[in-house]
């Protein structure tokens, strides 16, 4: 490794009149060919300094000063002090005037005098094995403290006399993780979703959903992986492989399973379970019918889904399990909580603190169904409830599949 390059501590010491301690602090890695004036910017950046329209000076230990010629030429030939040997910013290197374990200062804006120590390590160091890579300017590579403002002000609008703003009730909303609350994917683009998975068109699916947020659907939406890998763009990777993170955080009934399948693709590995030709939005249908049905076969050889119940099957759907019973697979239809689970579920994910409240209100106590249902037409969330429950039900009929080792095919 060559180790060719300075480490430079650099503590704001103070300004505007005021000392800071503990003084917070950066060290920079510096090039040969970076000059004072490349250092000067890499501080003042480093020190959120967010007007640099002010003079910048460094003073070497033997009392050399580098700056800005032309601004500090009648300065330093004023014939009032010490004398001064002066330096050009823009053409002096930082590694040829100072040696290994050498003390500078670096003062910003002469009028507030914000007064830096600048430190060089004894030892030098290798970019490529601290940063990664030999960037054009000096870097930052570690830091600590808190940074004034070069002006001394805390908010947009301080003048030095009136008092903050009070402390908004309500937590900012970048805050969250799942920020922005863009809107939902609406009916219309989950169409073009499945226009793009029937006519296995990436770059259709990828146009369905850049820009949208997805997290309502993903069961509908990530079964598109394979065709987004088909691609073999780097990007669409890492695309596949949100999914699977966002998927694991959402974490609804059937979410983690479908997250290892994309895995697998993404790694060209054997999904597990046996893979079956399921219609999984027609057993999610089936198995949602809590009404007139008591459940439904799949069977695992044409994929076709036969309810049973109220003199289902008919003639024409015979289901001979003891004749062929590795061919049948018979699940039982959603229970009343499932639904409520799900209910719960998008509850919690409102990030309006009253709303959720609401909506976990209106599923406490008798009447819960119509309760809620009147929460989330008030909220004008019913076109969102929709995608979501449908999401949640599809991913339950994957995850009752992978119970039994069966896993309904990707497209």
């Amino acid at each position: 490794m060559a180790r060719t390059w300075l480490s430079i501590t650099v503590e704001l010491l103070g300004g505007r009149g005021d000392d800071l301690w503990p003084p917070p602090g950066r060290t920079f890695a510096v090039g040969p060919s970076h000059t004072f004036m490349d250092f000067a910017n890499a501080i003042n950046t480093a020190f959120a300094r967010w007007d640099p329209a002010h003079l910048s000076e460094f003073t070497l230990s033997d009392g050399t000063t580098v700056a800005d010629l032309e601004s500090s030429l009648d300065f330093v030939s004023s014939g009032f002090g010490p004398v001064q040997l002066l330096e050009d910013i823009e053409r002096t290197k930082v590694a040829k005037t100072v040696g290994l374990g050498d003390e500078f200062r670096f003062v910003f804006d002469l009028g507030d005098n914000w007064v830096h120590r600048c430190e060089v390590h004894p030892i030098k160091i290798d970019p490529i094995e601290i940063l990664g890579s030999r960037p054009r300017t000096p870097l930052p590579y570690w830091g600590w403290g808190d940074i004034p403002d070069q002006y001394g002000r805390s908010w947009s609008d301080d003048d030095g006399e009136s008092q903050p703003g009070a402390r908004p009730d309500q937590p900012e909303p970048m805050l969250d993780p799942r920020w922005p609350a863009a809107p939902t994917i609406s009916r219309g683009d989950l169409h073009e979703v499945r226009r793009a998975l029937s006519a296995r068109g990436g770059d259709a699916l990828l146009s369905a959903i850049a820009g949208r947020q997805v997290d309502d659907a993903l069961q509908q939406i990530a079964v598109g992986a394979a065709l987004l890998l088909e691609s073999g763009d780097a990007r669409m990777e890492a695309l596949v492989l949100s999914f699977v993170n966002r998927l694991n955080a959402r974490g609804l009934p059937g979410d983690k399973v479908l997250g290892e399948e994309l895995l697998a693709r993404m790694r060209g590995d054997t999904s597990p379970g046996r893979e079956a030709p399921v219609d999984l939005d027609m057993l999610a249908t089936m198995l949602g019918d809590s009404e007139h049905l008591t459940g439904a076969y799949v069977d695992l050889e044409t994929g076709a889904v036969i309810p049973v119940g109220d003199g289902l099957p008919d003639a024409d759907d015979p289901v001979d399990v003891e004749t062929d019973p590795d061919r049948f697979l018979w699940l039982d239809r959603y229970e009343a909580d499932d639904r409520w689970n799900d209910r719960m579920a998008f509850a919690a994910q409102q990030r309006d603190r009253d709303l959720r409240r609401r909506l976990e209100t209106a599923l406490d106590g008798k009447g819960a169904l119509q309760t809620f249902r009147s929460a989330i037409d008030e909220a004008d969330l019913v076109e969102r409830w929709l995608v979501f429950s449908t999401d949640a039900e599809l991913g339950r009929a994957r995850g009752r599949l992978a119970e039994h080792d069966i896993r309904p095919a990707l497209p």
